[in-house]
């Protein structure tokens, strides 16, 4: 991205064509003058706010916006109020929130350069045990740290400014102009220790743009059409990221995938001119610890269910169907900008899913890349197929735990729709922790049953399993299929079919690929905020 954040207006900074303010209902209620928080930008503008506010028009409910042009009552063109929670109840999610409806604006007022005023001052660290000290420190301010705060309102305002790079002859325009954004304090409340609370500032702006640089390029990677990426082109891009950061880089072409048994990626695969991949990346960030994580997307470049052929209506966001994997390499970007002390090794399973003389069958039976054996009983159900030989791949480079991510059911929408990720899990207290990352960056997630009676209906009277059961619960029989190939390491199946790609934007998500669980993974393997 090409946004600059910064905390503070410097000396000499030029006026910023947007400034904007958040509003929350308290202060929109409160009398000019007669309380601190009823003063935003200009006596002047604020009344124009609460005239709004009179007749409706503006309500400062959270997300919604007011731009109002400053007619040289103040240095900038426009303000743009914000509506938002009172101090006391705001969090990390509503300032993220927050912070995309206001670059939404800025991008309509074709903004460059945009400040965002900060009414309150928010604590450098956590407040720490109660007390009545504490307690009245913290009445009129959020209780999330600065960094925390920094993290958030810069992931929501570089997201909230994405827009997808298209074939359109004039893509250039819809884009978003700003190139510059200044996070400024409230003079009035200034900072005991100002050195201290620009340092977790800079801290959390760094973190957050870094984790929306990761998000965006997955959402780019998920973007692109079919036959702008294809397995061959996803395995060049993956070995060129790796290179860039110096990380070990594996391409495993179709042939060497043939003699390393890999059954369920040749298999799916093989119906299409484009032959399929297995990338694996390696990260070493603590060679004393015996633990490395194995992360594993799904990358079927283009999905058309092979010979159990997908109905044409929709058929063409299956460009999605790479989703996993493109959280997976976006991931792989993370690490490369924040080197965190972990050890892991990055999977992707990339394959074209077509009908053809060559494509696999329903009623063939494969050979796994483990030895299990698998009956075929819906082409379309392919994704699991890669997947269970990409955890095969993970755990012969060493992994000790794995997270898979995948497109992997339309069952899924049925149960969350487009509003949450579904979890299966072989051991609850690792998915509870992925969860628990999930929170903290604004995604959600839902834990599936992974029931005994889901799994029997993986049984098969032809192989080991078979690739398919009932429609009924079929997230969690999807799920448990790739779990079988997990081979006792706890483990954790993230179905982002209903999160990767979304049919209209959604405050800091955007239409189109959305980059879901780079994020989250970020938050669980790249340690804490400063």
């Amino acid at each position: 991205m090409s946004i600059r954040f910064t905390y503070g207006r410097g000396a000499a900074a030029a006026p910023a064509d947007v400034v904007v303010a958040f509003v929350d209902k308290r202060g929109l209620r409160a009398q000019d003058g007669t309380d601190g928080s009823a003063r935003w930008v200009h006596p002047a503008l604020d009344e124009a706010v609460r005239q709004h506010a009179a007749k409706e028009l503006f309500k400062a409910e959270p997300k919604e916006t007011l731009a109002l042009p400053t007619l040289g009552l103040y240095p900038s063109p426009h303000v743009v109020y914000v509506g938002i929670a009172p101090p006391e109840s705001l969090t990390a999610d509503g300032l993220r929130d927050a912070a995309a409806a206001a670059a939404k604006a800025a991008k309509r007022l074709k903004a460059a350069a945009v400040e965002l005023l900060l009414p309150w001052r928010l604590p450098a660290a956590e407040l720490g045990a109660p007390s009545a000290e504490r307690a009245e420190a913290a009445a009129d301010r959020p209780a999330v740290p600065a960094a925390r705060a920094a993290q958030a309102l810069t992931e929501g305002f570089a997201l909230g400014s994405y827009a997808r790079t298209t074939a359109k002859q004039d893509d250039a325009k819809r884009k978003a102009a700003v190139t510059d954004v200044a996070f400024v304090p409230n003079a009035a409340d200034a900072e005991p220790d100002a050195a201290s609370a620009a340092a977790a500032w800079g801290a959390g702006i760094r973190r957050g743009l870094v984790f929306a640089e990761a998000a965006a390029y997955a959402r780019d990677l998920t973007n692109l059409p079919g036959d702008a990426l294809v397995p061959a082109g996803l395995a060049d891009e993956a070995a060129r990221l790796a290179a860039a950061y110096g990380f070990a880089c594996e391409i495993i072409d179709e042939a060497a995938a043939a003699e390393q048994g890999m059954g369920g990626l040749i298999a799916v695969g093989k119906g299409s001119v484009n032959p399929p991949r297995m990338i694996v990346i390696r990260y070493d960030g603590d060679p004393d610890d015996a633990e490395r994580w194995g992360i594993v997307g799904k990358g079927i470049t283009f999905d058309t269910g092979g010979i159990s052929l997908k109905k044409g209506p929709g058929m063409e966001e299956m460009i999605s169907d790479m989703g996993g994997a493109a959280a997976v390499l976006g991931l792989v970007r993370l690490f490369g900008e924040l080197k965190p002390k972990r050890n892991a090794v990055f999977v992707v399973p990339t394959a074209e899913n077509m009908p053809s003389d060559r494509a696999f069958k329903p009623g063939d039976v494969l050979t796994m890349m483990n030895g299990t054996t698998v009956e075929i009983v819906n082409t379309d159900a392919e994704g699991r197929l890669v997947l269970a030989d990409g955890l095969t791949t993970a755990i012969r480079e060493g992994a000790t735990k794995l997270i898979d991510l995948a497109t992997l059911t339309g069952a899924v929408l049925v149960v969350l729709g487009d509003t949450a990720t579904g979890s299966v899990t072989n051991d609850e207290p690792l998915q509870a922790q992925v969860i628990e990352a999930a929170k903290k960056a604004g995604e959600r997630i839902w834990p599936l049953p992974p029931y005994p009676e889901f799994r029997r209906q993986l049984d098969s009277e032809a192989a080991d399993m078979k690739n398919g059961g009932s429609r009924y619960g079929a997230a969690s029989i999807g799920g448990l299929f790739v779990g079988a190939f997990a081979e006792d390491r706890p483990w954790v199946h993230l179905d982002i079919a209903g999160t990767a790609w979304l049919e209209r934007e959604r405050a800091w998500e955007t239409k189109g690929g959305t980059g879901v669980m780079v994020r989250t993974l970020g938050e669980l393997l790249a340690g804490e905020a400063d």
